[in-house]
């Protein structure tokens, strides 16, 4: 069985769960918009008048943090809410007989996630900077490869949680905490060394400046892009490995099959 075929195949999936369950993805999206709205409308009673903001990137900022946060929540909690719902429906065992691995499924299911959510979460960014009056530079050739930076420690962290779920089923109570972890992460000033460490804040590092300042892609530091970069990878790096000490732990003890 070729790559490109289960690809497609998992694409063709993808869109056609998108189209069934459509009310579910607005309904996230809505969700993370009225969170938004509340902070917004919090910040213009905080400061009094709206015009205080102006001249201040405060408000750009907190746009482009919901932005990194919305694609953060996507990346981490798709792939292993995936894994809890098959368990759920009894096809997990369905996917290992794959001839290709599963491997190979988790990385293309990641890959139609992130193709698939990055329009509605576009969609979601418009809407803010609508409500906001803020416009914010949006060029896709510099922002798309520094969002796949950003989320490879996401996606790492996802793995973490898949593996968990392999093992216990249940850890849904995990993805609220994990998601205000990187609220935390994402809050952290950059001048301290240490939070260059943390994954997803040196990638929404540049993502503020690129859109805030309007910073191309090859104009960033390199060295910058390079610590997001080897940050990322080693995040993904130890989730995968957790995720394949996890998987061995569920099949030895024959918990595939069972939820």
């Amino acid at each position: 069985m070729k790559p490109g075929v289960v690809l497609r195949v998992i694409l063709m999936r993808d869109l056609a769960m998108m189209k069934r369950y459509y009310l579910n993805t607005v309904s996230s999206l809505v969700t993370i918009y009225v969170v938004f709205l509340i902070t917004f409308v919090g910040m213009r009673a905080f400061t009094g008048v709206a015009t205080s903001l102006a001249g201040s990137d405060t408000l750009e900022a907190t746009i482009v943090g919901f932005f990194v946060w919305t694609l953060t929540i996507f990346a981490y909690s798709d792939f292993s809410w995936g894994l809890i719902n098959e368990a759920q429906t009894g096809t997990l065992e369905q996917l290992y007989l794959c001839p290709l691995g599963f491997r190979w499924i988790g990385a293309f299911t990641i890959i139609s996630n992130l193709v698939f959510s990055l329009i509605p979460i576009f969609v979601a960014l418009i809407a803010m900077m609508l409500t906001a009056g803020r416009w914010l530079s949006i060029d896709v050739i510099t922002l798309v490869p520094l969002i796949v930076i950003s989320i490879l420690g996401a996606v790492g962290v996802g793995f973490v949680l898949g593996g968990l779920a392999l093992v216990f089923k249940r850890v849904q109570s995990l993805f609220q905490i994990v998601q205000f972890l990187f609220i935390g992460t994402m809050t952290m000033p950059q001048r301290l060394w240490w939070a260059r460490l943390l994954p997803v804040n040196a990638g929404f590092g540049l993502i503020r400046t690129s859109m805030i300042d309007g910073v191309r892609l090859w104009e960033l530091p390199l060295g910058e892009v390079a610590i997001a970069l080897l940050v990322g990878l080693a995040y993904l790096g130890i989730g995968i490995g957790v995720f394949s000490a996890c998987e061995r732990a569920a099949k030895s003890r024959g918990l595939l099959g069972h939820y």
